[in-house]
């Protein structure tokens, strides 16, 4: 999804999580759990950001039709007798990830291992879990939530800047004497029209209530880019056979 694309963003959040809390509203289930996002906060003055940080001014289009649906979950659960679980997730990385900054890394390198250009100044920090503790902490919202809306960030309890992301994927990819090409980007340093440049949620909250992140963010990033090479291997290897 394009952060800043007004048709997609409505048509693929808002909209979307419409027909689903109609479904909800003329079902039996009484519970929903909505993915949300960091990016709900814009550019927070407190790091790391609680639940309650106000107010919330998100700066791409994406973050505001995310916001948008957590209004629209609130009002639903409030006015037809539903629970809502609104988590808030920092970037999630996994066997498969199919966008993101890890993605376009590996992407770049396996077409220019000797080069990889970066978008803004590559200083931009930002939180990364992996999708087996996602996965845990969905489970452990659903058990231990109380109120009719209960909202979670979702991440880890670290921050990773995007230089220290690519260093962390040529290393894994076990590549040698690749040049950083710091180029693009905004005039601030951030990659994009959109993007926050420094995020750390406080998952404080949800820890209380039992659930831990077993990965750090540095973590997340090579078991995912692992899991990338191995499948490449796999594909190989078959493409291979089916020749022979």
């Amino acid at each position: 999804m394009e952060l800043n694309n007004p048709e997609q963003c409505y048509r693929q959040n808002v909209y979307a999580t419409y027909c689903v809390l109609e479904a909800l509203r003329t079902s039996k289930a009484s519970t929903i759990v909505f993915a949300s996002t960091s990016t709900i906060y814009g550019r927070a003055k407190t790091l790391p950001t609680p639940e309650e940080y106000a107010p919330l001014e998100p700066i791409s289009l994406y973050g505001a039709s995310k916001l948008a649906g957590e209004a629209m979950v609130s009002a639903y659960c409030h006015s037809f007798d539903r629970q809502g679980i609104v988590l808030r997730f920092a970037n999630i990385l996994g066997p498969r990830s199919t966008h993101g900054v890890v993605n376009d890394f590996v992407r770049r390198l396996i077409q220019n291992p000797r080069e990889l250009q970066i978008l803004g100044d590559g200083n931009q920090t930002k939180s990364y879990l992996y999708v087996d503790d996602a996965v845990d902490a969905i489970l452990s919202s659903v058990k231990t939530a109380q109120s009719p809306i209960e909202v979670f960030n979702v991440g880890s309890t670290d921050q990773i800047s995007v230089k220290q992301i690519a260093a962390t994927i040529i290393e894994t990819m076990e590549l040698k004497e690749v040049r950083f090409n710091l180029s693009g980007g905004q005039s601030d340093g951030s990659g994009w029209l959109g993007d926050v440049k420094n995020m750390l949620l406080d998952i404080s909250k949800l820890k209380a209530r039992g659930w831990t992140p077993a990965h750090d963010s540095r973590e997340s990033i090579r078991l995912t880019v692992q899991s990338r090479i191995q499948g490449q291997t796999r594909a190989h290897k078959l493409s291979t056979l089916e020749v022979q």
